[in-house]
């Protein structure tokens, strides 16, 4: 609304817009109420038109994802003053996109004047997700295009001629070109005889149709009739059937025939009463569709048959054209979305309001039922948590137990590697200590020299080793040999028996 009421003042259209200087976070969506964004009494907001409009991410995203995407088209209708919120897939052209709206508000493709499609949107047959419009929203604006003025006959013939020879040349030269615009005038400003049908012919997209459908049945019988869901057959049944269970409503689909002598009487009189009315709104998702061209009977069918299946499909077929128009009620019950009943439009105001009260209580004891059982299975998924919880804190204490325990046994073994290689590095040491000292040790004298001294020394486990040494020989030898016999001087001391010293 205020994107709209800017465009009125600026002639910028909505979605050629950018906003900036809110106080807090930037809306997201243009269908946000200004109550949401919790904003200051006084606003000062900054217009910069985008000269550009496109979907900049369109270069990176695979064509082939892109038509498999969804998108939302808001289409503002200048005509009317009305708002459209579409869902076209990206495989959708520009064109289908343009006959919607034509079977909405009974403008010509040809007279549309459309704001917001990218310059690279040239060609009609081009596809949405060839067009560049942003994902996964896209704003529009959609006007009638005005009026070719008629164009004036120059008179090219000579002043002195005579007033009939101008006439014929007039009449001559350029009757084909006025005829031509003659005939486009009296085409854009007549309305068309033919009866407006609640949808037009072999509607492709539920969506339109539906739209379709509920503005062209105000416009026939009036404001007194129930909300009518505007969505697809499977959109309507998970806005009512698959809902929680707290949440769930009934689905009361509406199948309309224009040649029916009892659709006129079961719109006003029937769907008009304020008594079914309240009912429906209070307890109902009601959805609409006609049946008078028979490729929409078909869609229905095909829709039927992939929401409820083969059994759902073969009830809605024996639904005879002569009992039309039609209310059918479908409920969730034990877990599968069902026919309840089906209304004849043959009934009066009393007979639909207690087949609508039977269904309400039927449900609503249904509905109390799928409360308890999903209150206890909530309660059991609940349990389930926690003990899956508890479960899983333990098996993590078992985990981080075992590590430690892995870890401390890992910090044990390097310990002892590294004392045995500690270990070896110093035999290896006094090996090689023991080495050096042997090949400087003097050789041992003969017994046969003279003053050779034999001394003996007692070594840990009791026993003896026996060496000859020269009277000269300085103690330092001694000690040598001791370290060569593996005694070294840091491990072993070296004692004198008598008188005992070192």
């Amino acid at each position: 609304d205020l994107k709209n009421a800017i465009y009125e003042k600026t002639s910028v259209a909505p979605c050629q817009q950018e906003l900036d200087g809110w106080k807090k976070d930037k809306p997201r969506r243009n269908n946000m109420k200004l109550s949401s964004l919790n904003l200051p009494l006084e606003n000062k907001l900054t217009l910069t038109p985008i000269v550009d409009i496109g979907d900049s991410s369109s270069d990176t995203i695979p064509l082939s994802d892109r038509l498999t995407q969804t998108y939302t088209l808001n289409i503002r209708d200048e005509v009317n003053n009305k708002t459209y919120n579409l869902k076209y897939p990206g495989t959708s052209t520009i064109l289908d996109v343009k006959t919607g709206i034509y079977s909405l508000i009974d403008l010509p493709v040809r007279n549309q004047q459309w704001k917001g499609w990218p310059s690279s949107a040239k060609d009609d047959k081009m596809t949405l997700a060839q067009s560049g419009i942003t994902f996964p929203e896209h704003d529009f604006s959609v006007s009638k295009m005005p009026s070719k003025e008629k164009p004036k006959v120059v008179d090219l013939v000579d002043s002195d001629s005579s007033a009939e020879e101008n006439d014929d040349c007039e009449e001559y030269e350029d009757a084909p070109g006025s005829f031509l615009i003659e005939d486009d005038l009296f085409v854009d400003n007549t309305t068309p005889s033919k009866f407006q049908r609640l949808m037009p012919d072999n509607v492709e997209n539920e969506t339109v149709g539906t739209l379709h459908f509920a503005e062209q049945f105000e416009k026939r019988y009036g404001p007194a009739h129930p909300k009518f869901f505007t969505g697809t057959f499977d959109e309507a049944i998970k806005e009512s059937c698959l809902k929680p269970a707290k949440e769930r409503k009934l689905l009361a689909v509406y199948l309309h025939h224009d040649n029916s002598v009892l659709a006129n009487v079961f719109c006003t009189q029937l769907l008009g009463s304020e008594a079914v009315l309240q009912l429906l709104a209070a307890n109902f998702v009601v959805w609409g569709w006609d049946f008078t061209h028979e490729s929409n009977m078909r869609k229905f069918f095909v829709s039927v048959t992939q929401s409820l299946g083969f059994m759902g499909s073969e009830a809605v077929r024996k639904i005879h054209i002569d009992t039309l128009p039609v209310l059918m009620i479908l409920m969730r019950s034990r877990s599968t979305t069902e026919i309840f009943t089906i209304v004849n439009g043959n009934v009066g105001v009393n007979e639909l309001l207690i087949s609508l009260i039977h269904a309400v209580d039927v449900f609503q004891d249904q509905k109390f039922a799928d409360i308890g059982a999903e209150e206890e299975r909530q309660a059991r998924e609940r349990v389930k948590e926690e003990q899956d919880k508890a479960y899983q804190e333990s098996l993590a204490a078992d985990r981080a137990k075992e590590e430690a325990k892995l870890l401390q046994q890992q910090k044990e073994k390097e310990q002892r590697e590294q004392a045995e290689n500690e270990r070896l590095a110093e035999e290896a040491r006094k090996e090689a200590h023991r080495l050096s000292v042997e090949s400087s040790l003097p050789a041992e004298p003969e017994e046969s020299c003279e003053d050779v001294l034999k001394i003996r020394f007692r070594i840990p486990g009791g026993k003896w080793l026996e060496r000859r040494f020269l009277p000269d020989t300085k103690l330092q030898i001694l000690l040598n040999y001791l370290i060569v016999e593996g005694y070294p001087t840091e491990d072993y001391k070296v004692l004198c028996s008598w008188p005992r010293r070192d």
